[in-house]
This record gives C-alpha cells, sequence and structure tokens, in this order.
C-alpha cells in the first residue's frame, strides 16, 4: 500500500482556475450585497449613481466569474454545469439592468433573488465541490 506524500506541491494548472473562481464568484456575491444596499436609496429618491455603478462592476465580476468556470472545466474536464450557470448569471446582469428602471421592478426584483441564487450555488460549488 503506497501512501501520498503529504509535501508534494500543489498541481498548480489545477488550483489556479480554483482559486480564480472562488475569488470571482465570492466577489460576485459581495457585488449583489452592496446592489441591495444601494436599491433601497432608489425608493426614498436617492441617486441612482451607486446602484448604477454596481451594475457595472457586476457584469464584469459575473463575466470574469463565467470565464474562470469555463478555464477550470477546460483544465480539469470535469463538471460543465457550473460553467453553464455561470454563463447565465452573467447573461441574466443584462436582463437585469435591462428591467432596472421602476415600471420593471416586477421582473427586476425576483430576477435579483434569481442571480443570488445562482451566485451563492457557484460559490458554495467552488468551495465544496471544485477543489
Amino acid at each position: 500500500m503506497s501512501v501520498p506524500h503529504r509535501h508534494a506541491a500543489p498541481d498548480v494548472t489545477r488550483s489556479t482556475p480554483v482559486l480564480a473562481l472562488r475569488v470571482l464568484a465570492t466577489a460576485s456575491v459581495v457585488v449583489l450585497a452592496w446592489q441591495f444596499v444601494t436599491a433601497a436609496g432608489l425608493f426614498t429618491g436617492g441617486d441612482v449613481g451607486p446602484h448604477g455603478i454596481g451594475a457595472i462592476v457586476l457584469h464584469v465580476v459575473t463575466g470574469l466569474a463565467a470565464a474562470a468556470a469555463v478555464w477550470l472545466c477546460v483544465v480539469t474536464a470535469g463538471a460543465w454545469w457550473p460553467s453553464v450557470l455561470a454563463a447565465a448569471v452573467f447573461a441574466f446582469t443584462f436582463v437585469q439592468a435591462w428591467f432596472g428602471d421602476i415600471a420593471g421592478l416586477i421582473v427586476h426584483v425576483p430576477g435579483a433573488m434569481a442571480l443570488v441564487a445562482g451566485s451563492v450555488w457557484l460559490v458554495a460549488w467552488s468551495f465544496l465541490r471544485a477543489g
């Protein structure tokens, strides 16, 4: 019976995309929290500025998270569904932006919940299964 060497260097080609996905998926959840905090100001007559800037940051971070998920899938030849989920979350941020005005809140608010669900699921998977 062989015992694995406990002091072996980590597989960098595998650990780098895992780390990237973990950081970017977590950043997506943080930005979504920012979006929830700044959205409250819109109902009290606040400026759209902070919420709008957060939306742009959310596009960037979720797009990079989707790229990291695809990178991880390619490097490990692992599960493809996290890449699809990450890409769907990224695409849905644009749907959210489209319905971001007051008249579109009937779609925007439930859409925010869907974004949170997809983002948190991706974070959980990246920490529990990807490594």
